[in-house]
């Protein structure tokens, strides 16, 4: 996907979080470990909602900032748009999978911060910071989620 706008960029990092959630759904029945399963299927799931939120900013967002240029987004940040396969989850153990989806919103959450301190617009810096917002709570509420999960 070619990002020109910062409306590309919210449209694509919805539809990275719902390709890694169908990615992750399709794994947990697959993952003979137990607790990975588990781990799979809640991810799955939050990874949906992220979805769902993030369609909601593309929704209601300023057009202004939307229709905004993004120059130079792929020198700029060298994000990992080439996820890993569906099966690559059912081979994972529990503290693989968690660090890989920690790494997954570690990115993004680093792409948004770039964003935030490169905007010259006002409406685009709120978006961005926004966008962070939302992102950084939720990472916060995985792994919270994630470390009661380990300590079952």
């Amino acid at each position: 996907m070619e990002i020109r706008t910062f409306e590309d960029l919210i449209d694509w990092a919805r539809q990275l979080h719902g390709h890694l959630s169908r990615s992750l759904d399709e794994c947990s029945g697959r993952n003979e470990n137990e607790r990975a399963s588990a781990l799979l299927h809640y991810l799955s799931e939050h990874e949906a909602e992220l979805e769902r939120i993030t369609a909601e900013f593309e929704r209601q967002a300023d057009p202004k900032a939307l229709k905004t240029r993004l120059y130079d987004f792929v020198r700029h940040h060298a994000f990992q748009t080439d996820r890993k396969t569906d099966a690559h989850y059912a081979t994972l153990g529990f503290d693989d999978i968690a660090r890989e989806i920690f790494a997954f919103h570690d990115e993004l959450i680093a792409l948004y911060e770039s964003l935030v301190r490169k905007a010259e617009i006002p409406e685009v810096a709120e978006l961005m910071a926004s966008l962070l917002a939302m992102e950084t709570n939720e990472y916060m509420r995985l792994a919270r989620q994630v470390l009661s999960m380990d300590d079952v």
